[in-house]
């Protein structure tokens, strides 16, 4: 008898009915292979039958990414676990493993509450006790906030649809401040983005900031520098432009548009695929990378694309899908981004001259239909993140704490998620996670998070941002935000 029949005879290998059915997977309808396959076992909310639980954290086999897809694929014969691996593909498999990660996270969510504070009330996170009170409120859309060096306690916030407003003493000012580009794209994803100080911005007054240009070739990400005067940007210089047929028409996803200066005074921004996904392996366009300049737009002799034929030389990284946060650890000057994965594999990625980091040959997410992307989470040549969340939490606004409010907090590194509505604090050793907290979820969407030069912190919600501060000892301590393991590495 031929081998393979004595083994779907034995029951070791899945059917052969079932290979015809599993062509089904094709639709991408990875709940629905799930369902057709693997529930009969282990229980069609993954609950646990004839085969164990997969919700909980108990592993026969090891629950990181490659033992469970070592698992699928090979089985284990001697405890009834058939041999998936001559029915689905590699990259079918590990879509298998993203979708039980997002029915496991969503289950340990619902066993758990998280803080969701309202205005006032107290809340005990692992290191501290703290509050959130609305700072400002009937705001649209607010994307990036800025303060201002020097006297006064100025802030700029600015929204997604094109407008920007001084803050002074805690108040908006109105009305919103002139001199914006007249020609930002804000549909989709479009809009105005990222704004900081130059780090010199006592002497020399530079505010830079990113859109959305809109072009007759369609949009592209855009860095600007301007001064602000009388209620006005003024003096303002392109710092970087792509070219003419660099630009994408017919698509408003994916701009990026994060902004941050090293120690040296080095100028680093985002730009996302563009919805394209080839375009981030590809040297000679702009989008899908992290770019490196000098203050006024120059390109650095040293970047790592420099002499390379055809190559856009601001280019310090690329390989990547969607950064939307971008920060550098103020005590060793790393550089890290924060980005979107499609469905699964959001990351965080430790940003290293000329590397790559992957997308859309390597990833951790899966479509949104469900189907599987890439072949595999790894290789050679390729750099993995620091670490990677699944389901997606929509990442985006990333800043490593320096206040003095906050001292068990002190360079921790803290990061805003819109559909996660979370907001996260990651404690990092040697480019590790070594400690990670969910501090409150379930209140909004969150674009942004920044420490204050007072040492508040201050997250922005879609129509206000929140000011976060110790609670007072005589508050009772009303919720407990329970911490999250980090992801095996």
């Amino acid at each position: 008898m031929h081998p393979l029949r004595l083994l779907v005879l034995l029951g070791l290998v899945p059917s052969l009915g079932s290979l015809a059915r599993a062509q089904q997977w094709r639709t991408g309808k990875v709940a629905e292979i799930f369902s057709q396959h693997c529930a009969s076992c282990h229980g069609p909310a993954m609950q646990g039958g004839s085969a164990p639980s997969l919700l909980d954290d108990v592993w026969a086999h090891g629950g990181d990414d490659e033992s469970l897809v070592r698992s699928i694929r090979d089985g284990y014969p001697q405890n009834n676990m058939p041999s998936w691996g001559m029915l689905f593909t590699e990259k079918e498999i590990r879509a298998l493993v993203n979708y039980l990660h997002e029915v496991r996270t969503k289950y340990r969510y619902d066993q758990k509450p998280f803080a969701a504070p309202e205005e006032s009330l107290s809340v005990q996170s692992k290191h501290h006790a703290y509050q959130l009170n609305t700072w400002i409120a009937g705001l649209s859309e607010p994307w990036s906030l800025t303060f201002l060096p020097g006297p006064g306690e100025r802030a700029i916030v600015t929204e997604k649809r094109g407008q920007a407003f001084l803050i002074e003493q805690g108040r908006r000012i109105e009305p919103a401040l002139l001199g914006l580009p007249e020609r930002i794209e804000s549909g989709g994803q479009g809009g105005l983005y990222d704004i900081v100080p130059h780090p010199r911005f006592l002497e020399n007054g530079w505010l830079y900031y990113a859109f959305a240009e809109l072009r007759t070739e369609g949009s592209m990400t855009q860095v600007r520098r301007s001064r602000l005067r009388d209620g006005a940007f003024v003096d303002t210089e392109i710092v970087f432009q792509a070219r003419p047929d660099h630009a994408i028409s017919g698509g408003r996803a994916h701009y990026g548009g994060r902004i941050a200066f090293d120690r040296s005074g080095y100028l680093y921004f985002s730009i996302g695929e563009r919805g394209q996904r080839d375009h981030a392996q590809d040297l000679t366009r702009p989008n899908g990378k992290i770019h490196r300049l000098h203050d006024d737009g120059r390109i650095p002799a040293d970047n790592p694309f420099v002499g390379h034929a055809g190559a856009v030389t601001s280019i310090w990284s690329y390989g990547h899908r969607n950064p939307q946060g971008l920060a550098v650890d103020p005590r060793t000057g790393d550089l890290f981004d924060l980005e979107h994965g499609p469905r699964g594999g959001d990351e965080l990625n430790w940003v290293l001259r000329g590397r790559n980091y992957g997308w859309p040959v390597i990833t951790y997410g899966i479509e949104y239909n469900g189907s599987p992307i890439a072949e595999s989470t790894h290789q050679e040549g390729m750099e993995q993140p620091v670490t990677y969340w699944t389901p997606s939490l929509g990442v985006c606004g990333l800043n490593f704490y320096s206040g003095d409010l906050f001292p068990r907090w002190k360079h921790h590194l803290f990061f805003a998620s819109l559909s996660g509505e979370e907001l996260r604090r990651l404690e990092l050793k040697e480019g590790r996670v070594v400690d990670q907290e969910v501090l409150f979820k379930g209140i909004g969407r969150l674009r942004h998070v920044i420490g204050g030069p007072d040492g508040a912190l201050y997250a922005l919600l879609p129509t206000r941002i929140v000011r976060i501060t110790p609670a007072p000892e005589a508050v009772t301590v009303a919720a407990k935000a329970p911490a999250l393991p980090p992801k095996p590495q």
